[in-house]
Order: structure tokens, then C-alpha cells, then sequence
């Protein structure tokens, strides 16, 4: 038996020795030439699913692991109030974005392909939340989004490339949910990174800063106030986010009671402007994108974080999410204020509430979600092109185009400092 073992040992060790020399072998470069051109193709339905075929790198275990824009899942679902399964929605997400490939991925409404231009776009995974306790989850994500968010931008801010002003040599995260508390450690980090309240672009069906006694007066705890409809009312209440410039978009929700006491109760977290489902009727989807801006402001020192849950969505368009709302918009509508709100300082990003589970047989939710994911990738890239690319299809403004476009970025930066006095 132990002339066994030891021939066994000795096996190995002569199989770790070849392995060991051959992996010191270099490969002649006309050899590997060869290989690439062979080789190194993927299709839209081969490879690793990573977001947009993009190389996957662990980046929270890989600490010199840089970019300009990383793509980071948060499959954690352990605070909703309703149907639950978001928490594969990032695995989700990522299969639907199969067709999004660098060599195939010019976006025609917006004039740039992101995954070829100046910026490194990389799948950094998944944060590894757990799921049996929501008090170390809350840590893990904010620890997570510090991290990764912390980052030097490959692109430096000297450069001719990527966003000037706040954000400048900062790299960006896109957060792929999950439900949607994810985005409260996501603004505790944003908060620490840039030292100030953060400007919030909300689309949602629901206000998602409910009073959290809202769920139960009686059994409550602290932990408990971390949930997926009360989120925005602790980011508020701790300071986190800049309530004169902050604003919902998409709202269709029921709400509290027998008033709508849920818009009126004194507090910080009222500070967001509304904009409901319903508006699109009158205004059309270039009127939400005014009234965002004109709420917003183009300010390249205040920091915007957009945050979509995609039951802004009809269901009829994305049925599988954990809290449909009929009467939502089209994904065809939402894609228009999405890239009507292009110039926007947009420093962070989620995509939440995709639960597969609930999905019909063509998965447009998930497609939904990673076309979102891919047009919010698309302005950020856009933003520091370093050139003016054009706007809707490309479309070039005129100089008195443009000088009214200045006018109203100026009146709303005014806007703000007037509101910032009061």
C-alpha cells in the first residue's frame, strides 16, 4: 500500500514538473497569430454569458483590476414585500445581452458604439450578498460599491476622454439587481466618493420612500427598515441625497390610507419632483425629458445616480418583476427619455426588480433590462467622447439650437443655486 502511495506521489510530481515546464514555454507569435485568427470569435449565442460578451474579471478579489465603467451584479432579493426571485436577476440580465457585442453594438440613436470607443467597459462579476442575513448584506454591498467605486478611471482626468468636472478620473458602476434596496449602500458609497448629497433620477412605478412603519407599526426593528419601499427614506434622512435637484419618474402607484398623505407628510424624503406614468399622455416623451432636465440640471459638479426599476415598464412590456403596476410605458418610450436625458452627469447606475421567475416565454423583461443597461452605458461613454457626436439619430443641433440648449442648462444651474439658498 505504501509503494503505491509513493508511486502515486511520484506521478504527480512528474505530471506537475511537465505541466510546470510547459507552462513556461513561450508561444512563437506567428503560432498565436494563427490561433486568433481561428479562434478567437465568439457568437451571439456562444461564450460565457457575461454582460455583452465582455471579458468577466472578479475585480473585488483582483485589487489592481481597472476600467472606466464596470458592470457589477447584486443578486439579493431578501428585502421585498411582495414576489420575490430577483436575486437571479443579474444571471438574467446578462443571457438577455447576448446580441450586444463590440463589433455589433454601434447604437444608432446615439451616434457611438460604447463597447469600441475610449472607454474599458468590464463585467466585474457578481458581490458574493448573503442571504441569510440582511444586516451583513447591507455591509457587504456598501463595502462592495465603495470598493469597486473607489477606483482610479483607467482613463485619467487629464485626459482628452472621459466625463470632466465631479466625475473626472472617477470610474462608474452599473449595478445589475436584484431588489431594489441595493441602491441605498450604493448611495452611502456614491456619498463618500464624491462628499456630497447625490442627485437622484428615480424611474419607478412606486415612491420607494415609504414611512417603513408603513409595512407593520408594531413588529419593527431597524433592520427592518432596510427594504426594497423605504430605502429612499433612509438615504434621505441620513443625507444622502440632494433634495432640491432629486426626482421620480413613471409613478403609478396606490398609495396610503384614504389621502394622498404619502406625498404631503413633512419630510426630507419629499423632496423628489413626481412625474407620473400618466404625464407621458400630455407631454409625450420629450416633455418628461424637459421637465427631468429642467428639475435636474446639467451641472458637471453635481453628481447624478439613475436608478430604474423596471416596473416602470407595462407589464404587458415586463411582466416579470416582483411588483407590476399596469399602465406603465412602453420600453420604445422609455428608451426615448433615455436617450433624451444623455447629457445628464450621470455618475452611477442600477437596473433592478428583474425577476425572471415571473418572465413570459421571450423573457422581455430581461431584454428590457439589458437594453436600459446598454443605453445608460451608451450616455456615460457618449459623455466623454472628448467631441460632439449629435444627438437623436445622430443629429447634429444648430447654433441657435444649441444657444437655447446652453440657456436652459444655465437657468437650470441658476435654479438650483436659488433653491441651495432657500
Amino acid at each position: 500500500m505504501k509503494s503505491l502511495t509513493w508511486a502515486a506521489c511520484l506521478a504527480l510530481a512528474g505530471t506537475a514538473f511537465a505541466h510546470a515546464h510547459h507552462d513556461h514555454e513561450e508561444v512563437p507569435e506567428h503560432v498565436r497569430e494563427e490561433l486568433l485568427r481561428k479562434w478567437d470569435q465568439e457568437f451571439t449565442f456562444s461564450g460565457i454569458a457575461s454582460f455583452a460578451h465582455l471579458k468577466p474579471v472578479k475585480c473585488l478579489i483582483e485589487p489592481d483590476e481597472r476600467y472606466d465603467i464596470a458592470v457589477i451584479g447584486a443578486p439579493f432579493d431578501t428585502a421585498v414585500s411582495y414576489r420575490p426571485g430577483a436575486r437571479f436577476g443579474p444571471r438574467s440580465i446578462r443571457a438577455a445581452s447576448a446580441r450586444q457585442m463590440a463589433g455589433t453594438s454601434y447604437n444608432t440613436r446615439a451616434g457611438i458604439n460604447p463597447y469600441a470607443s475610449w472607454a474599458t467597459v468590464k463585467d466585474c462579476g457578481d458581490i458574493p450578498i448573503t442571504p441569510f442575513d440582511n444586516g451583513v448584506a447591507e455591509r457587504q454591498m456598501y463595502e462592495a460599491f465603495l470598493e469597486l467605486g473607489s477606483r482610479p478611471a483607467l482613463t485619467t482626468a487629464s485626459s482628452k476622454y472621459g466625463t470632466k468636472g465631479i466625475s473626472a478620473g472617477k470610474s462608474k458602476l452599473v449595478t445589475l439587481g436584484g431588489d431594489h434596496s441595493v441602491a441605498l449602500p450604493a448611495l452611502r458609497a456614491l456619498y463618500q466618493i464624491y462628499q456630497k448629497p447625490i442627485t437622484v433620477l428615480h424611474f419607478d412605478a412606486h415612491l420607494d420612500t415609504w414611512n417603513p412603519v408603513r409595512y407593520s407599526a408594531y413588529w419593527t426593528s431597524e433592520q427592518a427598515h432596510f427594504n426594497h419601499g423605504s430605502f429612499f427614506h433612509k438615504a434621505s434622512r441620513e443625507g444622502l441625497i440632494c433634495n432640491s435637484t432629486s426626482a421620480h419618474a413613471g409613478l403609478r402607484t396606490r398609495l396610503t390610507g384614504v389621502d394622498d398623505s404619502d406625498y404631503t407628510n413633512p419630510g426630507p424624503e419629499q423632496g423628489f419632483m413626481r412625474i407620473h406614468a400618466d404625464d407621458i399622455d400630455d407631454l409625450g416623451p420629450m416633455g418628461i425629458v424637459n421637465r427631468i432636465i429642467e428639475r435636474i440640471g446639467l451641472d458637471s459638479d453635481q453628481p447624478v445616480y439613475l436608478s430604474v426599476d423596471i416596473d416602470v415598464l407595462d407589464p404587458a412590456t415586463a411582466p416579470g418583476t416582483g411588483t407590476p403596476e399596469p399602465g406603465g410605458w412602453t420600453t420604445r418610450e422609455f428608451i426615448r427619455i433615455l436617450r433624451g436625458i444623455e447629457k445628464l452627469n450621470i455618475v452611477g447606475a442600477d437596473i433592478v426588480e428583474v425577476s425572471p421567475s415571473y418572465d413570459n416565454k421571450g423573457e422581455t423583461t430581461a431584454l428590457a433590462a439589458a437594453q436600459v443597461a446598454f443605453e445608460i452605458i451608451t450616455s456615460m461613454v457618449k459623455a466623454g467622447a472628448g467631441e460632439e457626436l449629435g444627438g437623436w439619430y445622430g443629429r447634429k443641433v444648430t447654433p441657435v439650437e444649441e444657444t437655447v440648449v446652453e440657456e436652459e442648462a444655465e437657468k437650470a444651474v441658476e435654479k438650483k443655486e436659488a433653491k441651495d439658498e432657500l
